[in-house]
This record gives C-alpha cells, sequence and structure tokens, in this order.
C-alpha cells in the first residue's frame, strides 16, 4: 500500500478557502467541536485527489491518494504515509491555488 508511481491526474480539488490546519474525515472539513479522526495521520489544509491514467495505478482514486497537508510537518521528505503525497500546509495551499483539476501528475520513485 505505498505510493503508486506513475502518470496521473488531478480529479478533484477539495479545501477552498479552508484555514490552514484544518482536518479532513472524509474529504469533509471539521468543525471544531467535532471529534478527532482515529489516527495520528491527518488531512488537512487541501486535498488534491489522484486519479491513476497507467494501468498499473488505475485503482489511485479507488485507494483515496491524494496530495495534502500534515499536521508532520517535521516528517516531510521521508517515507511515512499509506501512500499520499504529503507536503508543508503552506505548500500545499501555493500548490492548490496553481493547478486546476484535470493537471497532470508524474510521481517518480
Amino acid at each position: 500500500m505505498k505510493t503508486p508511481l506513475g502518470n496521473f491526474r488531478i480529479a478533484e480539488k477539495i479545501g477552498h478557502g479552508a484555514e490552514p490546519g484544518t482536518i479532513f474525515k472524509a474529504r469533509v472539513a471539521l468543525r471544531p467541536d467535532d471529534p478527532l479522526p482515529d489516527t495520528e495521520d491527518f488531512v488537512t489544509t487541501r486535498i488534491l485527489w489522484l486519479d491513476g491514467v497507467d494501468p498499473e495505478n488505475a485503482n489511485t482514486r479507488d485507494r483515496y491518494i491524494y496530495i495534502h497537508g500534515t499536521k508532520h510537518e517535521d516528517k516531510i521528505g521521508t517515507p511515512d504515509s499509506h501512500g499520499c503525497i504529503r507536503m508543508r500546509n503552506a505548500d500545499v495551499i501555493e500548490l492548490f491555488d496553481l493547478v486546476d483539476e484535470t493537471t497532470q501528475v508524474v510521481i517518480r520513485e
């Protein structure tokens, strides 16, 4: 269940206008009084949901593989997720604003 490699497209952008650090559960922003997810691997700030376009990564969207923010910014650059691409919250906001749905993405080892 590692990060898939190959060619992708951004299938959906989620979180426009959410405050930095907003936690998402099932792609819905949590309100301050909502219970936290049962994980330390929070999806935060913005979500760029990926769709695989190669036969070997065609299940990417069904696996819920995202580019997203994280509360574990100190771990950026080391493998530490179930397949998603984690980014610093400020960086994912910048990327989110720069790309459109259908933007092509290449993930290499």
